[in-house]
């Protein structure tokens, strides 16, 4: 007797959660509202450009937050778009969720050089070359100075930056480039109280590489503070200023 009630319960509730999933399954796209959105800024643990907020207020500011709306009516193209043209924001995927939400990942543009120059202008530079304007928060970057204009720093320095990002060490070392009047390269480190002169711009393979042997061999044995100047603009060859006593 209690196995046939145990078996008339198990049916039961089979056809319960039939009926449940086919009523849920024959509800309309065109009925179902939107919930709610589900953000997600890539790279936000070490640039915080654009918040969660900001997005969320130019969504409402352009009257298309998704919330509330019919799913069905819900142009998640347009969404991209609109949001795309943020300044700091490089690209936007947009896409439905199972839980009657619209899903939206924003990637930030990345900055890898500052621009402080003597004309006045002070904008980043991207990844990707292209000018970037300041945002509410710094981000600690290698930071130019001097005579330096925007075409020279899409250029050339943007080289310099791509180089010293793909190197941790040099990375971590340079803390500030200088661009003389005749637009050769003097760095300002952030270990040793000495100038390092590049000279022109390019061949940043070799003339690190000879840094990086002279701070070994030379720097390491002698002492940091030795040399106020360190030039690597010659080919094969390094030329050191002693400090004034």
């Amino acid at each position: 007797m209690i196995k046939k009630i145990l078996i008339l319960l198990f049916l039961l509730l089979i056809i319960v959660y039939l009926v449940v999933a086919v009523t849920a399954f024959n509800t309309k796209p065109s009925d179902q509202v939107c919930k709610g959105m589900e953000l997600t800024i890539k790279d936000s643990i070490d640039h915080g450009f654009i918040s969660k907020k900001e997005v969320f207020r130019l969504l409402n500011s352009k009257k298309l937050s998704p919330v509330g709306k019919k799913i069905s009516a819900i142009n998640t193209r347009l969404l991209e778009e609109e949001l795309s043209q943020h300044p700091l924001i490089e690209n936007v995927e947009c896409y439905r969720t199972s839980g009657c939400k619209i899903g939206i990942e924003v990637t930030q543009r990345l900055p890898i050089l500052r621009v402080m120059a003597n004309n006045g202008d002070n904008y980043y530079i991207d990844h990707k070359g292209k000018i970037m304007p300041i945002p509410n928060s710094s981000a600690h970057v290698v930071v130019i100075t001097g005579n330096v204009n925007r075409d020279f720093a899409i250029k050339e320095l943007y080289k310099l930056g791509v180089f010293l990002q793909d190197h941790p060490l040099w990375n971590a070392q340079i803390e500030q480039i200088n661009v003389t009047q005749t637009k050769e390269l003097e760095l300002v480190p952030r270990v040793g109280e000495h100038i390092i002169f590049l000279g022109k711009p390019g061949n940043y393979e070799e003339k690190f590489e000879r840094l990086k042997t002279f701070y070994e061999k030379g720097l390491n044995q002698i002492g940091w503070n030795k040399y106020s100047r360190i030039s690597l603009e010659f080919n094969n060859q390094i030329i050191c200023t002693k400090k004034e006593k």
